[in-house]
């Protein structure tokens, strides 16, 4: 895959159970631009993001900058669809 220390930090996280609380959005969007996604913005805080033909449209989170623990599950389903695990997995 290629991804640097923090990017395999944040993919490991991400997959961690119990799901986190304390995931920066700012870093997922790191993992996900070094796994080789596209991310455009939408309307308000909608970011699309394409990754391996797999798509889905996600909220960056406001006003605080930790993902709250559903998104966290959502973009954990999103990487799984695109072939994507922790790396321990």
């Amino acid at each position: 895959m290629g991804l640097n220390k923090k990017q395999a930090k944040i993919l490991k996280a991400i997959f961690e159970n119990p799901v986190r609380s304390d995931v920066a959005w700012s870093d997922i969007e790191k993992l996900l631009l070094g796994l080789g996604a596209e991310l455009s913005e939408g309307s308000g805080s909608r970011v699309r993001i394409a990754l391996k033909d797999v798509k889905a449209v996600f909220h960056r989170p406001h006003p605080k900058k930790e993902t709250d623990k559903s998104a966290l599950k959502s973009m954990r389903r999103f990487l799984s669809e695109a072939g994507f695990r922790s790396e321990e997995d």
